[in-house]
């Protein structure tokens, strides 16, 4: 028997490939309409392979009554009802590990490219205007204190590769780890008064904004804040608010609230580096995460006492 999946998004050529030869594949992101696809294919679709960011709404996962399974390629289930699956019967799973290192390595080229004004930089050159513009002198990386929000995989992995600049290390979580050697605060405005550069780095599940106005105001004119976490944990309006009256110094952000909709007021002001929601965006990474969501399709439809094999 082929089961049916459904694709929300697209995947690596190579993870492509192999859920044709597996699967009949129905590419949700690709049709002019989509409740007209849903309406033909809803009631034999067995998978749904979608995006951390992405996930499945309610009323979507609701039109496939025969969902057994939904692959995300991510670690964020943020954006998945997991109680509503779990009452409907379908399994939810992630890629986790896999891409810890290009998130970690994001955060630090978003702290790179804020703190040395890079971006700003290569517009002078770009537009011809080395020479003639007067660029004020950037903020050195190295020896900063940095204040880590979550740490978790991707926090650890970004407290090692800060190790390397000489920054100071500090963070918030919900509990103490000990064990670090990094300086613990329980209150994220004293964390904030205390790093020169806060990363958010935290785990979405709760879905409300942890970063405001007053933890901005707290990290003060001279400090600067970087998000790959999820947009939906920061203030958006109190971040660009903060940037526009320079409140912060400087931000670079991977994540917005509503994503690919970035402000207006954003995509304007030059003291905050964007980029599209690429931090896992590498070709060895994407590609890991597409096997781990094969293997995850294929543990779902095997033999019920394979189905164990699948991460709860």
């Amino acid at each position: 028997m082929t089961h049916d999946i459904l694709l929300t998004q697209p995947v690596p050529a190579p993870i492509d490939a192999q859920l044709l030869q597996s699967y009949n594949v129905h590419r949700l992101y690709q049709a002019d309409d989509q409740d007209a696809l849903l309406n033909a294919v809803g009631a034999r679709i067995r998978g749904v392979v979608t995006g951390g960011a992405k996930g499945l709404s309610n009323a979507l996962m609701d039109r496939l009554p025969n969902l057994q399974i939904i692959a995300i390629s991510g670690i964020g289930t943020d954006a998945v009802d997991l109680d509503h699956a779990a009452q409907r019967g379908v399994r939810v799973t992630t890629t986790p590990g896999v891409l810890t290192d290009d998130v970690a390595d994001m955060a630090m080229g978003l702290l790179i490219m804020s703190l040395r004004e890079l971006g700003v930089g290569e517009r002078i050159v770009r537009s011809g205007q080395w020479g003639t513009v007067n660029q004020p002198l950037a903020r050195k990386v190295s020896g900063t204190r940095l204040g880590i929000v979550g740490l978790g995989q991707v926090g650890h992995a970004i407290a090692r590769r800060a190790q390397a600049f000489g920054m100071s290390i500090q963070y918030n979580d919900l509990r103490e780890q000990p064990q670090t050697g990094y300086r613990f605060f329980a209150d994220l405005l004293d964390l904030a008064r205390n790093s020169d550069v806060l990363v958010l780095a935290a785990s979405a599940d709760l879905g409300r904004a942890i970063i405001t106005a007053a933890v901005l105001e707290a990290l003060g004119p001279q400090g600067y804040f970087i998000n790959v976490a999820r947009g939906k944990l920061v203030d958006e309006q109190a971040l660009i608010t903060a940037l526009q009256t320079r409140t912060i110094a400087g931000a670079g952000l991977d994540v917005f609230v509503d994503e690919p909709n970035v402000p207006q007021a954003l995509r304007e002001l030059d003291n905050v580096v964007l980029q599209p929601h690429r931090a896992s965006a590498t070709e060895q990474t994407r590609l890991a995460m597409g096997e781990i969501v094969l293997s995850h399709l294929q543990a779902c439809f095997a033999e019920p006492q394979l189905r164990a094999a699948i991460p709860a």
